[in-house]
């Protein structure tokens, strides 16, 4: 998944808050990032993004009124803040995906996964003891 993933579906739902009318006007563009980020429905990566948007609201809102692409308005942001493309999704493995499939992910992602898991690999060194141990666990995934 792309790097800024997370970072361009948040602006293109604060984009989606914002009547017609208003879109070039920063200041109610800056209410509405306000607006979604105290919204309690958040999921945590989205959380985390809103904490690096909120001091740098001004940065985004004039992009933003531009119709600038919400891609390239997160690039730009990377500028002001490294850490928000840095905020990723999870990696996410089918319940139906077979070893083979598993085998292609990196080994960081597979940690990735069963730390989401929340299960410890304790004695794995090769990636083929973790390719198992995610397939072992494939029925906590959420």
């Amino acid at each position: 998944m792309d790097s800024s993933a997370v970072c361009i579906k948040v602006l293109e739902t604060i984009d989606d808050t914002i009547p017609k009318d208003e879109k070039t006007s920063k200041t109610s563009i800056e209410e509405a990032i306000g607006k979604y980020c105290a919204s309690s429905e958040l999921g945590q990566k989205e959380k985390k993004m809103c904490y690096y948007m909120d001091p740098i609201k001004r940065n985004i809102a004039h992009p933003f009124s531009l119709k600038m692409p919400k891609d390239r308005v997160c690039k730009r942001l990377k500028k002001d803040n490294e850490d928000i493309c840095n905020v990723k999704y999870a990696v996410k493995v089918a319940k139906d995906s077979s070893a083979k499939d598993v085998s292609k992910l990196r080994v960081k992602a597979l940690k990735a996964i069963l730390n989401d898991r929340g299960v410890d690999c304790n004695g794995c060194l090769e990636k083929a003891d973790y390719v198992k141990q995610v397939m072992d666990t494939a029925h906590m995934d959420l």
